[in-house]
């Protein structure tokens, strides 16, 4: 499937999902948003898919914002609205039962930076630069900045990257938890798709349930969190899937997991 803004493409049980607007450094414009959120849920829907990576065209930008040119003359209920947009698409995203990794070739800026935290995993180029600049144009992150930032790499720095509006590079970004790992530009989504690779072999339901218990979790107290992921724990053992997965441990064989 390929349509102006958003490109999605599938192979091997990957989904491919590339904001295609390189002249305008893949900004988010609303339209945007709204082609994307109806890329997603086809993702959803396709259950040959077993894992989602999000990048930007081009080789400067992943996605360097929010689009400032549709945003400077909005009324208060109009940047409401987008920002009501934006935040129902990353949920959507965020509650997806595949991995979902951003492969961060360039700048990943303001709303790029929220789409690039909605994932699970971030991997970047080493010529990435990430940020929360929104505090420079007399605003604050629209998009679940001031929320998942923090959750991911801490208070201070969350609240330092937000207050100065600074960027910083790929490597800084690892050393703070908000990125994975970084690649060479060249192979950055080879990368992608070998993480991709490298979860997928692993139970469906076991991943879907991981990622349950680590988001939910994060919501709850760590007295609720372990309480729930021992219900989760308990529920995989009603699948095929840890039949499959313990005996072939036992025989010392790979597994075929089905997903049942």
């Amino acid at each position: 499937m390929e349509n102006t803004l958003i490109d999605l493409k599938v192979a091997e049980g990957i989904a491919t999902v590339t904001v295609n607007r390189p002249k305008s450094m893949n900004a988010l414009s609303r339209e945007v948003l709204e082609q994307m959120e109806q890329v997603i849920k086809d993702v959803a829907k396709n259950d040959q898919v077993r894992a989602l990576i999000i990048t930007g065209a081009g080789n400067k930008a992943f996605v360097a914002g929010a689009d400032i040119s549709a945003m400077v003359d909005m009324t208060a209920q109009e940047a409401r609205e987008y920002s009501i947009v934006a935040h129902n698409l990353y949920g959507m995203i965020e509650q997806l039962p595949i991995p979902v990794i951003a492969a961060i070739n360039g700048y990943a800026l303001g709303g790029g930076c929220e789409l690039a935290l909605v994932c699970d995993i971030r991997i970047a180029a080493s010529t990435a630069k990430l940020g929360q600049p929104e505090i420079t144009l007399g605003i604050i992150p629209g998009f679940g900045g001031t929320q998942r930032l923090s959750r991911l790499v801490g208070k201070g720095k969350a609240t330092e990257l937000i207050l100065t509006g600074g960027m910083i590079d790929a490597e800084t970004a690892m050393s703070i938890g908000l990125v994975n790992a970084v690649a060479p530009p060249e192979t950055l989504i080879d990368a992608a798709v070998d993480m991709a690779k490298k979860i997928i072999a692993n139970g469906p339901l076991a991943i879907k349930y991981a990622k349950e218990a680590i988001h939910r979790g994060l919501q709850m107290s760590l007295d609720q969190g372990c309480k729930y992921e021992i219900e989760l724990w308990t529920d995989c053992f009603t699948t095929e899937d840890q039949d499959i997965g313990m005996k072939a441990f036992l025989n010392k064989q790979k597994p075929s997991f089905k997903g049942l």
